[in-house]
């Protein structure tokens, strides 16, 4: 009973009583006076109003219990009474009250293993009004259950009051954490068909052991999924699709914050696969829709070796989740947008006594979905033209596919004019005949910027740059850069427009002039001057989206002064004009350090010859960049960012015949990240076609052996891409030079493997690299491995 029902009852108890007064017909009595008593911070008169009693009115049960409860509803007392009497033949009614105290201030003690605002956020006492001790009491346990949930099962809170001036109160809840309880070991009961170490495996919850990350940490949502999804589908993957959590329980060492987790569990039965079909299909015949069905091959193992057909296959919950999901995207991805495929199961005891799931996908196709139309929304700046260009191939009256819808999203991200994440597009019913409307929502970002920083190589030495990029000039997508690198070493001016849709047609284009003055400080290459420009146009080759077909043309006037080059490379004003054609296909996502896609490029070049200049030769490279995801970290809902976990593959070869003259720098060299085909763990020009160069470190690099006319190389990468900015990898780098074509033979490599970080910072590009070369040597030949250090800074990747 609380306080204000046996306040309620005390009141009726003496209103029922003979008063022996004047009342009405139905012996209701009316109050001459009331009397307010125990107050100290409020006025009689405003306890009054809301209690909503008042002299010369009747009052009924009903009256005192609604008053009463109102009293104790404004919070500003802890007790109420009323009782009730008569004095020369009138009623009084008598209120007694006491007062909550105000509090003054509140604040919280002790708090170190979450943030005082975690704590404080609990706690919903208010400052400067009446204090409640049963909010109080809530803030405690809302306190208590926090830790528990971080796994300090010891923690205890006490509420320290403190009187100050005034009668108020300043209230500290004052937090003894405790030790967090760490789970010593995990016990399972029930379980016959799986060990006890196999269960525990698949949990996140584990116990402590020797290694220091095996904690044992204790986490109360965790072990909640581990209940409910972990233990469950670790059976179900092996035919325990019945196994029950009976109960669990967490015991805990008073005083040492050493717990114990007993779970109890009812595994059931183990089921194998028995008849299935397919039912409801009509755009795909049964043969086509069997191959998804993951349970045909019973084969175990590994990569299908070590295994056996003997028998039914054990029934797999999450192979047969999966293949579901398969067959619906299966079905997206060809218009079906609306389709329903249901996984059916039924248990049954076969003959035999063994247990068998019978399994049938139900499909409700529906009809294809067409897209009606595609709507494109908060592009202020961009040209609507320039983002429809980027939806293909979502094209309107064509049949809806979500793998075509999924591509449309990630081009609209990688043309970098938007806020990132991009929205998701949104996929809208039409009308009745399930059509869709496709909305393309975007935030218009600040594009052009002028910038400038610092660059450190070993090429040229310390320098700057500056520069005026705009990739989206007046929102048509066309991209204008202006740059000025600078230094004792180096002067660069480059200028550079392109168009990636000529008049608003598939033709790309682009234009680039400079004007270069280098001075090397490495292997003395000597001065380099050069001055020219180059074009090229693009067309979609047999009207292929991400397949490009490019034409370009190169010419440039230079002037070589090199002391170690001047013996082969004679160049005084030499021109190079150079006509060349590629082929290139682009499907990578996420730029600038891709998670999926693959670039595939073949350019073959001609200079000299009947186009005139200096020398006479042609040139032919190929590249190829492959990348897949292989884990993903958070981030699961839709626009989010999450860390991924990337394999990246890239194999890069070039050749050149005939003369080059004095166009040394048309020719290869390899090691190092700076100058000519990188290679990381040896220096540059440490890889020359005679073999490995000891001596190719600063100035004493023979270079004029460095060049060659063939090179292979190919790298393996497992990168965890964090952002847009910032890229880690461990890498393996192999690769050689030749003198002659002829002498390619990519079975002799060397090899180099290490760490590398790829930071996009307001300084520029950022690239540090750790690597270990294996096949470095000293001057005899002799083995001599050893790590490098590559440092790079600014417009260099």
């Amino acid at each position: 009973m609380t306080r204000w029902q046996r306040a309620v009852l005390a009141a009726a108890v003496t209103l029922a009583a003979p008063l022996g007064v004047r009342a009405q017909a139905a012996n209701v009595p009316v109050l001459d006076s009331i009397e307010v008593v125990g107050q100290r911070r409020l006025p009689p008169s405003q306890i009054l109003a809301m209690s909503g009693l008042a002299a010369g009115q009747t009052v009924t049960y009903r009256d005192l219990q609604r008053a009463i409860r109102a009293l104790y509803a404004s919070g500003q007392f802890a007790d109420v009474r009323m009782s009730q009497g008569a004095v020369d033949g009138r009623a009084l009614l008598r209120i007694e009250v006491v007062e909550h105290r105000l509090l003054r201030s509140w604040s919280v003690q002790g708090v170190e293993a979450f943030s005082e605002r975690a704590v404080r956020g609990r706690i919903r006492l208010r400052e400067s009004r009446p204090y409640d001790p049963v909010e109080a009491y809530r803030a405690v346990a809302a306190i208590d259950s926090l830790y528990r949930q971080g796994g300090y099962y010891l923690t205890t809170v006490h509420v320290i009051q403190d009187t100050v001036l005034d009668g108020q109160l300043e209230v500290t809840f004052a937090i003894d954490e405790g030790r967090k309880v760490a789970i010593s070991q995990v016990i399972l009961e029930g379980n016959v068909a799986v060990p006890d170490d196999d269960v525990v495996g698949s949990m996140k919850t584990s116990p402590e052991g020797f290694w220091w990350f095996q904690k044992g940490q204790y986490d109360e949502r965790e072990v909640e999924r581990d209940l409910r999804e972990r233990i469950p589908n670790f059976y179900a993957e092996r035919g325990y699709v019945d196994l029950r959590i009976v109960r669990d329980t967490l015991v805990v060492a008073e005083g040492t914050g050493k717990a114990t987790l007993v779970v109890t569990v009812e595994e059931g039965p183990r089921y194998a696969v028995g008849r299935f079909e397919i039912m409801g299909n009509r755009r795909f015949s049964s043969e086509q829709l069997e191959a998804y069905y993951p349970f045909g091959d019973q084969r175990r193992g590994f990569l299908g070796f070590g295994g056996t057909r003997d028998g039914p296959a054990v029934f797999d919950e999450a192979r047969w989740r999966d293949a579901t999901g398969s067959l619906s995207t299966l079905y997206a991805n060809n218009g079906y947008l609306y389709a329903r495929v249901e996984p059916m199961m039924n248990r049954r005891v076969a003959d035999d006594g063994a247990h068998v799931v019978d399994l049938r996908w139900q499909i409700q196709e529906g009809v294809p979905a067409t897209i009606r139309r595609i709507d494109i929304a908060g592009n202020s700046v961009t040209h609507e033209d320039v983002i429809r260009r980027a939806t293909f191939p979502l094209v309107p009256g064509d049949i809806f596919r979500q793998d075509a819808l999924i591509r449309a999203y990630q081009n609209v991200t990688n043309l970098g004019f938007f806020e990132q994440p991009v929205a998701i597009p949104d996929v809208q019913p039409a009308n009745q005949e399930g059509d869709v409307d496709l909305i393309f929502r975007v935030e218009e970002r600040r594009t052009g910027n002028i910038n400038f920083g610092a660059s450190v190589g070993q090429g040229t030495g310390v320098g700057g740059f500056i520069g005026l990029d705009e990739p989206n000039v007046m929102g048509r997508g066309k991209r204008v850069a202006v740059q000025w690198q600078f230094g004792s070493n180096i002067s660069d001016i480059n200028v550079t427009y392109s168009d990636p849709a000529i008049r608003g047609g598939l033709i790309s284009g682009s234009l680039n002039l400079h004007s270069t003055r280098l001075r090397y400080t490495i292997a003395d290459l000597g001065r380099i001057r050069t001055r020219g420009g180059s074009t090229q146009l693009g067309f979609p080759l047999f009207g292929a989206r991400y397949t490009r077909l490019f034409t370009s043309y190169t010419l440039e006037q230079s002037t070589l002064d090199s002391p170690s080059l001047s013996s082969v490379f004679v160049c005084e004003n030499c021109t190079l004009s150079q006509a060349a054609v590629s082929v290139n296909r682009d499907t990578r996502i996420e730029l600038p350090f891709p998670t999926g896609g693959a670039l595939h490029e073949v350019r073959i070049a001609h200079a000299g010859g009947p186009l005139g200049g200096t020398g006479n030769f042609q040139r032919a490279t190929f590249e190829g960049r492959w990348y897949a995801p292989l884990a993903q970290f958070g981030g699961n809902a839709p626009g989010s960012s999450p860390l991924k976990v990337v394999l990246g593959l890239t194999s890069k070869a070039g050749f050149v015949w005939g003369d080059p003259g004095p166009h040394f720098r048309q020719l290869f060299s390899l090691g190092g990240t700076q100058f000519g085909v990188p290679l990381r763990g040896y220096d540059e020009f440490s890889v020359t076609p005679r073999g490995f160069d000891p001596q190719a470190t600063g100035f004493r690099a023979n270079t004029v052996d460095a060049f060659g006319r063939a090179y292979f190389t190919a790298t393996g990468e497992l990168g965890l891409r964090v952002s847009q900015a910032l890229y880690l990898a461990a890498f393996y780098d192999a690769g050689n030079v030749w003198n002659r074509p002829a002498q390619f033979n990519p079975t002799r490599l060397f090899r180099g493997a290490g760490l590398g970080v790829s930071v996009v910072s307001p300084l520029g590009p950022l690239g540090l690299d750790y690597a270990y070369g294996f096949d470095r040597t000293d001057a005899d030949g002799n083995p001599t491995p050893g790590w490098k250090f590559h440092f790079k800074l600014g417009n260099f990747f």
